[in-house]
């Protein structure tokens, strides 16, 4: 998976990449009054949703398996001078810096497990990132879109609710659509969720 992902930065085959904070994130956030905190973006490409949250006072972090991506991250955030941290880990197999985040946030991190016990185990290392009471936000395809050959992987909604109810209490999970550049963006599980005690 470590080389596709980087594979496509270097090939600039980057549909997901918007250049600018997915709208998804920035309503939550204003919505259920999450205040700034430390931040983890899980999956950040080129770190538009870390520069974001830094600028409303986050102590933003991102991670991502592609270097070139964090390196196009870092990049981002020195011509911006923005104060974010960026670093390349493999979820499953790296310590992860920083630990525990009050909020952690992936836009398309979740969705890409095929396995049910995979995604079960992302949930259980995202609450282990977390402190006490932590929020997850994570925007996932959704199955509902019906159009299951393109864009992103789909998820049913049991398929969330499977993988993240053994460590996470469901605040919210809603249908929306990603924020993107296509004509007709993909349907997705717009899921906030609070760490289990």
């Amino acid at each position: 998976m470590k080389k596709r992902f980087n594979d496509r930065y270097l090939t600039n085959d980057l549909p997901w990449n918007i250049n600018r904070p997915d709208f998804n994130l920035v309503s939550t956030v204003k919505e259920f009054g999450i205040h700034p905190c430390k931040a983890l973006d899980i999956g950040c490409g080129t770190g538009d949703n870390v520069l974001w949250a830094a600028r409303q006072g986050f102590e933003a972090a991102g991670i991502d398996l592609s270097e070139k991506a964090i390196e196009m991250a870092k990049e981002k955030t020195e011509k911006n001078k923005v104060k974010a941290g960026f670093f390349t880990r493999d979820i499953f197999k790296d310590e992860i810096p920083g630990a525990p985040y009050c909020f952690i946030f992936d836009r398309g991190c979740f969705h890409s497990f095929d396995d049910d016990a995979q995604r079960k185990e992302y949930a259980r290392i995202v609450s282990s990132l977390l402190a006490d009471d932590g929020l997850w936000l994570t925007l996932a395809g959704n199955f509902d879109d019906g159009r299951l050959d393109i864009g992103p992987p789909k998820r049913s909604a049991l398929d969330v609710v499977a993988a993240v109810e053994p460590y996470f209490k469901i605040i919210s999970l809603k249908q929306g659509r990603f924020d993107s550049n296509d004509e007709i963006p993909s349907k997705i599980w717009v899921g906030l969720m609070r760490k289990r005690g």
